[in-house]
């Protein structure tokens, strides 16, 4: 049977002309890694959830990209982390947000679903529960990059309850369906640059950002968490799919029409049981690739790529 691989990168004001050359090249090089190591996995007859894990990754270790290293920064500086991965057989699932040491926190998610009895641990005992199992630990300040103390400092200085008006949503994540025909998916994020309060954004609950099931289909999010959580994008894209029968595109298509009517953007990432995907998102564009078994291969980031 045949596998497909998706990701993305994030949604957001990814306009020709706003990037330069420079942090484009970056950018669709840093996809393109990903892609290479997600396919690793599956073209080797791997599962799912080890490729949608593999290929987040190597994007939260890429600093042009919102997730881990060049994570968005709160209000004080630091970086405060969210993930999650699930599988679609069993709906296993995990979930972490408010990290601030693990260097993956993709793999702490995934950890806490493998080896915990819980789904979703936050802040100082997601830490705890990190060091305990001995994940790599870092320095918050490895997290934080020179480009994003500028983009904090620029957001504070018009206003100071400013909050990520450019809409740079550069959550990262991944969906899959491999050789055996099972589905998972993987999300992480920094939030919003300036967030207060600990704040959570949709991508590490589970059927707001990140959702797999292999009845339905496998789904990552990425845009504006307020509005995604409101609206259980993930979940509720598969609950089109599953019990009314529409097309991924359809489905995607009127979930995301929900979220503008409330006023929100972004996009999501979506495989199905049969192994076909797509994207689709609201905003100019959208870090996002493909590919599959029979050959396909495809890296974009503006609306008009197709």
């Amino acid at each position: 049977m045949s596998w497909t691989l998706m990701i993305h990168g994030g949604a957001g004001r990814f306009e020709r002309g706003r990037l330069s050359p420079e942090v484009e090249a970056a950018t669709r090089a840093g996809l393109a890694r990903a892609l290479d190591a997600g396919t690793a996995v599956l073209a080797g007859g791997g599962a799912a959830l080890d490729a949608v894990a593999a290929a987040v990754a190597v994007l939260e270790d890429d600093p042009h990209f919102n997730a881990g290293r060049g994570a968005a920064l709160t209000r004080e500086g630091t970086a405060e982390l969210d993930a999650a991965v699930m599988e679609g057989a069993t709906r296993g699932a995990g979930a972490v947000a408010r990290v601030s040491h693990t260097r993956s926190p993709v793999g702490l998610a995934r950890a806490v679903m493998e080896r915990s009895r819980h789904v979703f641990l936050a802040g100082v005992g997601a830490d705890a529960f990190s060091r305990e199992i001995g994940l790599e630990q870092v320095g918050n300040d490895w997290f934080v990059t020179d480009p994003r103390r500028t983009n904090l400092a620029e957001l504070l200085a018009r206003d100071d309850d400013a909050y990520d008006v450019d809409m740079k949503y550069g959550t990262v994540g991944a969906v899959a369906r491999d050789a055996a025909g099972h589905l998972a998916a993987a999300t992480s994020t920094g939030g919003v640059t300036g967030k207060r309060w600990g704040r959570i954004g949709d991508t590490p609950v589970i059927g707001a950002g990140t959702w797999a099931d292999d009845r339905g289909c496998a789904v990552s999010c990425t845009g504006a968490g307020e509005y995604f959580l409101r609206v259980g994008v993930a979940q509720a894209i598969d609950a089109r799919v599953r019990l009314l029968g529409e097309s991924l595109d359809v489905a995607t298509a009127a979930v995301l029409t929900e979220v503008s009517a409330l006023g929100g953007t972004g996009g999501a990432i979506v495989v199905g049981a049969d192994g076909q995907g797509g994207w689709r998102f609201t905003t100019p564009g959208m870090n996002r690739g493909l590919a599959t078994a029979g050959g396909e291969r495809r890296v974009a980031i503006y609306g008009d790529e197709g």
